[in-house]
């Protein structure tokens, strides 16, 4: 087991700033070579600090602003406009960085790309549903609508 220092937030593993035990494969061949962590150590104490810092910033600052946004997310359809061919089939697929940027255009709010997980791959025009992490217990679901471009 290895002792690792997240760097970015993890499905399933932890938030920026954590340390964690995970076995050596994973962190020497996924995690560090991704930048999703750093090797522990002694000094490593001031990085923790400094990146806990940086994720509070980044944070919605209480649980009511992260209700209100879940609520304008919830209640909004929000649009993308892609490239697609004929049969509707996207050039490429959409991206949680696509979806940040419709939902700031929307007027909706600004959100972190790395709270955004799309459960399959978007190729397809239609309706799609993402899920966003807004605080620790809280999670929206939003409904993408993804329209071809003309």
């Amino acid at each position: 087991m290895s002792k690792v220092i997240l760097t970015h937030e993890v499905t399933g593993l932890g938030s920026a700033g954590d340390v964690v035990d995970v076995k050596n494969g994973y962190a020497r061949n996924y995690l560090v070579p991704q930048g999703f962590a750093i090797a522990w150590s002694r000094g490593g104490e001031k990085q923790v600090e400094q990146i806990k810092a940086a994720r509070a910033a980044r944070e919605l600052h209480t649980v009511e602003q992260a209700q209100d946004l879940k609520a304008k997310l919830e209640a909004t359809k929000v649009k993308l406009v892609v490239k697609a061919g004929r049969e509707g089939r996207l050039f490429g697929s959409v991206k949680t960085g696509d979806v940040a940027d419709a939902v700031k255009a929307a007027g909706i709010g600004e959100l972190d790309k790395r709270k955004i997980e799309l459960p399959n791959a978007i190729k397809v025009v239609g309706d799609h549903e993402a899920t966003v992490r807004l605080h620790d217990d809280l999670s929206a679901v939003i409904t993408l609508q993804v329209v071809a471009a003309k």
